[in-house]
């Protein structure tokens, strides 16, 4: 801690985004570069704490009083070391995390927090800038070889941490390029894809071997894979989605979230488009649901052209501010506004979608009603009554579900793995380990839909239990 006194001079400054007429034409990065100077004076609010609950709030456990004092004394060289310590990929969550810890951080309870999210992301675009990233190959080869069948930040980060360690690794995946969800479910006006291409160039230079288009469990049995390795890691993720059991759900025109996105992700790589095309341009579209992903729609959809789109969520509004005394360090239910809400387009909450209804096989209206939830504030009961009067009935030419995700999905690979499911879809582990010897799982196989941050954790974890297991 350079300055004891800087979080009581400084306020809170963060790099806006890019202007909105802009960023709306193109699909790159929505956010601004900060400046130097900026980052500096930023990083000096860090208070240095003597328990600093950043470290909790963050699943990486990241060292975030260390490089704030690193960044603000100019010495970025050792504040990507320090950051590179606890985290394979800084601008994974520098761009796409929720920054739990900036929640945790202890001016939170009466003030803004530091502004970790951006200090972090800017280290490692440095880093990359001024060539202080390199690959990092082991000294020593162990002759185990390990197989990740996942390519998220979850396999990702287990791939690595087992090629440094001396193992020879292949990671699987069954789509065409790497990097799962953050390849082809995040927008890339969220994350641009060459942040992917980059690391994995990185780690194909340390050893790890990449196999595309590869489904284990169909193209590839799991008996012969498991027949040429010591240990495998399914680090699958959790895409079964959660559907919506209500009349006219049948009716075309209406689509779970991810496929939506990853044609999208297609089309802004100049991709060919698998199976049939959905589209926003031109159309009236509802997107269900209130998180990430029904914003990652609703900036989608406003840059291919939709002529309206309207944003529903069942439960109660959010409040609109933290009560810090009730929540701190802890995640805070509160409204969280993201890029894509400032673009354009109707977000509403406490509204029930009560069915479709079409003309020729198609959805041409959402049918629903509005509630209330009488005494939420206080109580935090989610008790939804009718509210007068509040039957709506909207014309949609498209509907995308994004409420959420219900476990893995049903893929033969689970089964001839021997690894068990848990009542809620996941995979059954104790301590990253299934009942299948040699099998491990993790990040959302084993948690179910969950943050990239905990999914770099868990890969770091994993692959230290299956450094044990398989020795040296």
């Amino acid at each position: 801690m350079t300055d004891p006194r800087g979080f009581l001079q400084i306020q809170r400054r963060v790099v806006p985004y890019r202007p909105v007429d802009e960023r709306v034409r193109d699909y790159a990065f929505v956010q601004q570069t900060a400046e130097a100077d900026q980052l500096r004076e930023q990083a000096r609010r860090c208070m240095g704490c003597g328990v600093p609950f950043c470290h909790t709030g963050c699943p990486l456990g990241n060292l975030v009083p260390e490089w704030n004092d690193l960044v603000e004394r100019d010495h970025w060289r050792e504040a990507i070391d320090r950051l590179h310590a606890t985290n394979n990929f800084p601008e994974f969550t520098g761009a796409i995390c929720p920054a739990p810890c900036e929640e945790a951080c202890v001016l939170a309870l009466d003030q803004e927090p530091v502004t970790i999210k951006q200090v972090e992301l800017s280290i490692i675009e440095r880093a990359f800038a001024e060539g202080w990233v390199h690959a990092e190959p082991a000294a020593r080869r162990t002759g185990r070889r390990v197989a990740v069948v996942g390519s998220g930040p979850a396999g990702l980060a287990c791939a690595q941490q087992l090629a440094r360690a001396g193992h020879t690794v292949t990671v699987f995946e069954r789509d065409d390029r790497i990097g799962g969800l953050l390849r082809y479910g995040i927008p890339d006006f969220k994350m641009e894809k060459h942040l992917i291409d980059r690391r994995v160039e990185q780690m194909e230079a340390e050893g790890v071997e990449f196999a595309t288009g590869i489904a284990v469990g169909a193209d590839l049995a799991f008996d012969e894979l498991r027949a040429g390795v010591d240990a495998v890691v399914l680090a699958t993720g959790a895409q079964r989605h959660r559907d919506l059991a209500i009349p006219g759900r049948e009716l075309d025109g209406i689509h779970y979230a991810m496929p939506y996105l990853a044609q999208q992700n297609r089309r802004v790589a100049g991709l060919p488009v698998e199976g049939p095309e959905i589209t926003a341009k031109g159309k009236r579209v509802a997107i269900l649901g209130g998180g990430d992903t029904s914003a990652d729609c609703l900036g989608n959809a406003i840059r291919e052209g939709a002529v309206e789109v309207h944003e529903i969520a069942h439960g109660p509004t959010p409040p609109g501010e933290r009560d810090p005394l009730r929540t701190w360090p802890e995640w805070p239910v509160v409204l969280r506004t993201y890029a894509a809400h400032q673009e354009g387009g109707a977000r509403e909450w406490q509204f029930v979608t009560d069915g479709f209804e079409g003309e020729a096989g198609r959805v041409t209206h959402l049918v629903g009603h509005r509630v209330e939830f009488p005494g939420y504030a206080e109580t935090g009961v989610r008790t939804p009554v009718p509210a007068p009067g509040g039957e709506v009935r909207l014309e949609v030419d498209l509907v995308l579900l994004a409420i959420g995700f219900a476990g893995t999905e049903e893929d033969p690979v689970y089964a001839q793995a021997g690894a068990a499911l848990t009542e809620r879809g996941t995979v059954a582990v104790d301590g990253f380990a299934t009942e299948a010897a040699g099998v491990f799982a993790c990040g959302d196989a084993i948690r179910g839909a969950d943050l990239v941050v905990t999914a770099i954790a868990d890969g770091r974890k994993c692959a230290a239990r299956v450094h044990a297991a398989i020795g040296a």
